[in-house]
């Protein structure tokens, strides 16, 4: 319970060090909001009516607290642009984020685990070689620049796929639309995540499969396939569970460059555009929003953690 509380506790110290951090770099962005909110043509007076109307007269340390007791009522402010309830205009796109996320995890886990486990059991052979260096190689390959070519190759050219949107903008067609306009843009925002899971998997599992008790069971007779998957997988999950975790959080702020890539309607699409326009409360909430997502899911990766290993409890306690 007391390592609960702490963790918690130290949850809490992020969020409010990435609020400071980012409240403070937005202000060194260059341009006016006020200017943003009426444009170029706007008269000195006016400026300064919006300044103050918007709160953006006063101290910047002011400014920072409004804003914290802005949150801790659930008011994380109206965008500067649209003149829309930031919490309105995000969460609908947060959903379509995690969509998009959700799916590039599966891609990782259903590819990325059972390839490092392979590589491991074949460790220096051709399978082990020609994986690892196809993993090293997608980990050092800019995800924009993979989704265009994914465009260029099976939307365009071969006009196989759904290159932009979440649907068919003319006749969607539900579930299935979805699907398909999901495999282009999942599948570049696993291509990083997936490669270090299959890399640190087959780490982990090299380590497993020299165990003693590994050497025991295959004197017994039993199965490789059920020496692998039922017994060195259960003993490499922990370290692999919290890579996982880590990589969820790299997913939640890759996607960024992948929605603006394949126009997906999420909330990274919302934040370049709001960056864009220099939309200070929808920047600061959506940033907000992943963080709070990416502590979240290293909490329930922790968790995982303790219940697959008690000794991370008693090392906790201790």
């Amino acid at each position: 319970m007391i390592a609960v509380l702490r963790r918690l506790g130290s949850t809490v110290l992020v969020l409010l060090g990435v609020s400071l951090i980012v409240f403070l770099l937005l202000q060194l962005v260059p341009g006016d909001p006020a200017r943003a909110v009426l444009g170029a043509g706007a008269t000195q007076e006016s400026l300064a009516a919006v300044r103050a109307q918007l709160g953006l007269d006063k101290p910047l340390a002011v400014q920072f607290l409004d804003y914290l007791g802005g949150l801790l009522r659930g008011d994380f402010g109206r965008s500067l642009t649209v003149n829309q309830d930031v919490s309105q205009l995000l969460l609908p796109r947060l959903e379509n984020t995690l969509v998009l996320t959700g799916a590039a995890l599966l891609v990782c886990l259903v590819v990325g685990i059972p390839l490092g486990i392979l590589a491991a059991r074949h460790q220096y052979g051709l399978f082990d070689r020609i994986s690892m260096f196809v993993a090293l190689a997608g980990a050092c390959v800019p995800v924009y620049w993979f989704g265009l070519v994914l465009v260029g190759v099976l939307g365009l050219s071969l006009d196989l796929l759904p290159t932009s949107g979440m649907y068919n903008s003319r006749n969607p067609g539900g579930f299935e639309d979805l699907l398909a306009h999901l495999v282009l843009p999942a599948f570049t925002a696993a291509l990083v995540p997936l490669a270090v899971i299959a890399r640190m998997s087959r780490s982990v599992f090299v380590d497993v499969l020299q165990q003693d008790y590994i050497r025991t069971l295959r004197a017994s007779g039993l199965s490789e396939a059920s020496i692998l998957w039922r017994h060195g997988l259960r003993n490499a999950l922990p370290p692999i569970v919290n890579i996982v975790g880590l990589q969820v959080g790299y997913l939640l702020g890759g996607v960024i460059f992948v929605e603006v890539v394949f126009g997906w309607p999420g909330l990274g699409q919302q934040l370049y555009t709001s960056i864009t326009q220099r939309d200070l409360p929808v920047v600061q909430a959506g940033v907000l929003f992943v963080a709070v997502a990416f502590v979240l899911v290293n909490l329930l990766a922790d968790a995982a953690v303790g219940v697959l290993d008690p000794r991370s409890r008693r090392a906790v306690r201790a």
